[in-house]
């Protein structure tokens, strides 16, 4: 091994610094060519300067030491017992792959967040340390607090002393730095991977937790949340509300905000019985106040076009006086007005070829306009603080487009619960209001039981041919509004589009992650579950972006869960994994991954990033 010099020249070609590297020569036999590696990157000779008295000699004397060590490992050998017996407890299969997170955990500067913010207080415990077990158990290995804490060992370093009960006292101080986390994390992941929020995707989920009833609040005479004392707090998180799978658990509510390139900004949680409706106001404001004063076009689904949500980021659009961020929304055809849906069936499309994700060539059927649409907004008037309605009329583009694949899954489904409302019909006494829900829509008459959620005897039950009827005629018809009236069809389709990466990214939460469900019950220590939870959706998506979103999500675990080593004696381990998943990860992070056998010092100063 050698030291490297690469020199630094500034506009005019004058060396200004040098950059500093231990690196070796690798023959490729395949190639027959043999190419420089890098082993370690240490930074500019200037930086180091002020480190080292002489930083050339030391790094020098430094690679010819690796390359003792690593001589002597080669000609090394051991002995093996073949009589040995293996302890009931013994688990020498330890992760390396985590070298990678922890590149980036370093990069993002968490470990200089939390020594700065654990400064001046006396926590028996490192937030640090702690963080780092919750985040990379999280990615690698997601289990509860007690088993994350209790497998913590499957890991090739030690994170440092501390008990269970650290653990859970640790989310009271990620509770308290929730904010400035996720701000500090945009501010220093720009070097990384560019931030692109032009447009910004917003979107809701919820997580359940595994208990048989909803928090109840203590409220003040007014009716506001009130802690023990009688002081004002937020609201329970735990609540009963709309369970994406239709759970009855309770849950909590998550309002996430993502960049265009498909990495987390910022997130929220709220209630699981409040309308995810108004969250996307508090996040927006946090992210324009803190984050960025550039205009932004933010993207949402149909659930979020509202009134009061176009004029909160749009204002009138015609008054400099009013805010002008933008908007891109979905909107429902059937629950549009009566005009809109006649427009979205009349003539006027036009077709386009473009290219699908799987790279090959679709239509799109598509037509638009820019039309004076009159809305309702609530108003605070500053003297009473009370609220009132105003009447605003916005111009407003509004695209239609057509997809003959949408119309056949609509068909089916529609078909599906029509099949099963037959059933009901015939066989009321088999379902209830929670089984019956989707086909209850097509029946004529049909009420329940408030106490038990049963079909009412005695009703006289019938298809509601109509109401299928008018479904029919809008099966493949999609529709997107936005405030940005010099932007093509094509340019709103294509925005409009990145709101599946949001999609994904909550899919990788609750599948990947397993974040779901949440055992825990205080709003600080939930605050401080997802604290981790987050960031832990960072990393991975700035490691998909690094490796050029060449890989999914899925197998970039798999990789990095299965880069392990086993112990053969004191000094010496073998790897038993490497893929070409670890290999990219390696060029991108000049770490050689490839190697069979590494001695305990070469795997901690991979390790020492």
């Amino acid at each position: 091994m050698y030291l490297k010099k690469t020199p630094r020249k500034n506009k005019n070609g004058e060396i200004v610094d040098y950059n500093l590297a231990i690196c070796e020569s690798v023959y490729d036999p395949a190639t027959r060519i043999s190419r420089n590696h890098v082993v370690k990157g240490l930074g500019p000779l200037s930086k180091l300067s002020s480190q080292y008295e002489d930083p050339i000699a030391h790094f020098e004397a430094l690679a010819a030491h690796m390359t003792e060590e690593r001589n002597a490992a080669r000609n090394s050998s051991i002995t093996i017992d073949l009589t040995e017996q293996l302890p009931l407890t013994e688990n020498n299969l330890k992760n390396v792959g985590y070298a990678v997170l922890k590149q980036i955990y370093k990069d993002l500067k968490l470990d200089v967040f939390w020594n700065w913010k654990s400064r001046g207080q006396k926590y028996e415990f490192s937030p640090d340390q702690i963080f780092r077990l919750l985040v990379f158990s999280r990615i690698l290995f997601p289990e509860s607090k007690k088993d994350t804490y209790d497998n913590r060992a499957q890991f090739f370093e030690s994170f440092g002393d501390f008990s269970l009960q650290d653990v859970y006292r640790s989310l009271d101080v990620f509770c308290k730095h929730k904010e400035a986390l996720q701000k500090w994390i945009y501010e220093n992941s720009h070097h990384i991977v560019p931030r692109d929020v032009t447009s910004a995707y917003f979107d809701c989920t919820n997580y359940y937790f595994d208990i048989g009833h909803s928090d109840i609040d203590t409220l003040d005479i007014n009716g506001n949340p009130v802690d023990e004392q009688g002081n004002p707090t937020a609201a329970k998180y735990r609540k009963r509300g709309p369970e994406k799978n239709h759970r009855p658990d309770p849950i909590v509510e998550m309002g996430l905000l993502m960049d265009r390139n498909g990495i987390p900004i910022a997130y929220d949680l709220f209630p699981g019985n409040e309308s995810e409706k108004i969250h996307m106001r508090p996040i927006v404001n946090r992210f324009k106040e803190q984050f960025t004063d550039s205009r932004v076009i933010f993207v949402a689904d149909r659930g979020l076009n509202t009134s009061d949500n176009i004029y909160f980021l749009n204002g009138d659009n015609k008054s400099e006086n009013n805010r002008r961020d933008g908007y891109v929304y979905g909107q429902s055809v059937r629950g549009a007005s009566d005009e809109f849906k006649k427009w979205v069936l009349s003539d006027g499309y036009q077709t386009d070829m473009v290219t699908a994700d799987d790279g090959s060539k679709v239509k799109f059927v598509h037509k638009s306009r820019i039309y004076p649409k009159k809305i309702q907004v609530h108003v605070t008037k500053p003297d009473t603080k009370r609220k009132s309605h105003k009447s605003v009329t916005i111009d407003q583009k509004q695209m239609a487009y057509y997809s003959e694949k949408y119309a056949r899954k609509q068909k089916i489904e529609r078909d599906i619960m029509i099949q099963r409302a037959k059933d009901l019909i015939a066989h009321p006494r088999k379902y209830d209001k929670v089984t019956s829900a989707g086909s209850a829509a097509y029946i004529q008459n049909i009420a329940f039981d408030k106490t038990t959620g049963a079909v009412v005897d005695g009703l006289v039950l019938s298809l509601d041919l109509d109401k299928i009827h008018d479904e029919e005629q809008y099966d493949g018809y999609y529709s997107i509004v936005s405030s940005e009236l010099k932007l093509s069809d094509l340019e709103l389709r294509d925005i409009y589009r990145g709101l599946i990466r949001i999609e994904d990214t909550f899919k990788i939460s609750k599948s990947e992650f397993s974040s779901r469900p949440v055992f825990l019950w205080t709003n600080d220590h939930i605050d401080g579950h997802f604290a981790a939870c987050f960031v832990s959706l960072v990393i991975i998506r700035l490691l998909q972006a690094k490796l050029g979103n060449n890989y999914p999500v899925g197998k970039i675990l798999d990789a990095l869960r299965s880069y392990s080593c086993v112990k053969l004696d004191d000094k010496l381990y073998q790897f038993v994994f490497n893929n070409e998943i670890m290999q990219a990860c390696g060029k991108e992070f000049g770490i050689d991954f490839s190697k069979k056998y590494r001695s305990q010092n070469e795997i901690r100063r991979m390790l020492r990033y």
